[in-house]
């Protein structure tokens, strides 16, 4: 029997979520072990990985940790009061909480909104912070690609870059209506709630938890308090979703320069196109953290434009080492010393 342990009680690992664990770990395998060294040995990766000159090596240092500390920005801007070192130590948790299995963004929210609450914010005020930043970056997931669609295909290039781009632009349009609709229209945005009232009273009642209860008059007030808080923030929440994101943009970019690919054999197009890509695969909740899909398809998509196969690979390595290493480091640092530094704001709420 697999045990893990919830509010200090041992609780038995649920046999779906072993065969999840089980299933990811086998893609990982197939992935590192069977597959890359197909598309290029490790030892011609290895010789790529060398060959990176010490300016390259710092500039990859400081984008990565500019890629972790912008995390912090669009948590600054949905929740007034939270300040930068909370929000990095709250973000880096939640983040490496995705990392930790199958579908974990959902493991990720809880981390979140449990440290906030521990700080003292309002209910209603995570509640929002947690929905506004979550919607921001999955819209710009779906929206990147059509914008890697549109520069690579300025630039004389296409494929199947092209299609995935026609299906994030869908995506993209049908939740930025959807969303729309509901906070616009009461009607609406009740039956919304309803329908994710009814769809995660489904999931609580596969792991035996009580299912959720949502009074209309709850959600009409978190509907109202949102688009308050919108007309005043959506600005510089959308900007500093921007800089977080393409700051992880700019280390794939780093990434590829560092091992030799120069632009005239991998454009900024076809690289932003590739990182963006990546993005949409690391939504699926197929392995923690998109770990092996994201790989396999960056690399994919990278080789398809003309980058050589041991360079690519070395490349896309550096960049998921250093999007995911310093986070997990950042992370750990964090738990041991989160509740040490509490922000202003939540100790005067207490």
């Amino acid at each position: 029997m697999i045990w893990r342990v919830e509010s200090g009680h041992p609780r038995p690992m649920s046999r779906g979520r072993l065969v999840a664990v089980i299933v990811a770990v086998a893609v990982v395998g197939i992935v590192f072990v069977v597959v890359l060294p197909r598309i290029a040995s490790y030892t011609a990766v290895w010789r790529a990985l060398t060959g990176m000159s010490s300016v390259w090596l710092v500039a990859l240092g400081v984008a990565a940790a500019a890629n972790v500390v912008t995390f912090a920005l669009p948590w600054m801007v949905a929740l007034p009061g939270l300040g930068f070192v909370n929000a990095l130590q709250m973000t880096q948790v939640s983040t490496a909480f995705t990392f930790a299995v199958p579908g974990g963004a959902a493991l990720g929210m809880g981390a979140s909104f449990g440290m906030l609450r521990s700080w003292g914010f309002g209910r209603g005020d995570v509640g929002r912070a947690v929905a506004l930043t979550g919607v921001w970056n999955q819209l710009s997931a779906f929206l990147f690609p059509a914008v890697a669609a549109v520069a690579v295909a300025a630039s004389g290039g296409g494929g199947a870059v092209g299609l995935i781009a026609v299906v994030a632009i869908c995506v993209f349009i049908l939740c930025a209506g959807v969303l729309s609709v509901a906070l616009w229209r009461e009607g609406a945005l009740l039956g919304v709630a309803r329908v994710a009232e009814s769809l995660i009273g489904i999931a609580a009642r596969l792991v035996k938890k009580a299912p959720p209860s949502w009074r209309s008059k709850d959600v009409l007030g978190f509907r109202s308090q949102t688009l308050a808080s919108l007309g005043a923030t959506w600005p510089w929440l959308t900007v500093a979703t921007l800089v977080n994101q393409l700051t992880g943009f700019a280390l794939l970019a780093f990434s590829l320069r560092a091992v030799g690919i120069g632009p005239a054999r991998i454009s900024v197009a076809e690289a932003f196109a590739a990182w963006s890509i990546g993005r949409l695969l690391a939504s699926l909740p197929l392995t923690p953290g998109g770990i092996g899909f994201i790989e396999l398809g960056m690399t994919g998509i990278l080789v398809g434009f003309g980058g050589n196969k041991a360079q690519v690979v070395a490349a896309v390595l550096i960049f998921r080492v250093l999007s995911l290493a310093p986070t997990t480091l950042v992370a750990l640092v964090s738990l041991a010393s989160w509740n040490r530094f509490r922000p202003r704001e939540a100790r005067s709420r207490e």
